[in-house]
């Protein structure tokens, strides 16, 4: 397993392709929670399964004014394939070239196999992450603790 980046630690900053011709930003999405899902590749079982998942309870998401941003290794135009066939209403990002230098610097690269591990971050209004969570690679990880983070954050607004 990685040693993922923990809460209380800022996001690392990152601009990635979501199309070819369109690319996605940490930064410009401040000011409301960000969950990224990193998973290690577009048409595995887990992956499939795990995004398909997340692009159901997508109203819980918006919900809590999150955005959701799966992350993969794999390049914009798989990952056009990957979320037509499954019908995604997510933007998936493409940590294709350098390969998983965004997974990298948040502590979800898998050396031994070349893919972004299995991990999740929620992320705070103001770019720190609250909440993270490593599962195994072939294991679904859920959207439980993310909900449950997204709920705590939304607690610590009400009482500030």
């Amino acid at each position: 397993m990685a040693d993922i980046l923990g809460a209380g630690r800022a996001a690392p900053n990152f601009s990635l392709d979501v199309t070819p011709d369109q690319k996605l930003t940490l930064g410009e999405l401040r000011g409301k929670p960000v969950v990224l899902a990193f998973f290690p590749a577009d048409w595995s079982p887990v992956c499939g399964d795990q995004m398909t998942l997340y692009n159901e309870i997508l109203p819980e998401f918006v919900k809590h004014g999150a955005q959701l941003v799966g992350i993969s290794v794999d390049g914009a135009w798989c990952h056009g394939a990957f979320s037509a066939a499954r019908h995604l209403h997510l933007p998936l990002a493409a940590d294709f070239e350098p390969k998983g230098a965004v997974a990298r610097l948040y502590g979800a690269y898998r050396d031994e196999d070349g893919t972004a591990a299995r991990a999740l971050f929620v992320i705070d209004k103001n770019g720190v992450i609250a909440w993270s969570f490593e599962s195994p690679v072939g294991v679904n990880p859920g959207a439980d603790g993310i909900l449950n983070a997204l709920e705590d954050l939304a607690k610590r607004k009400e009482a500030a």
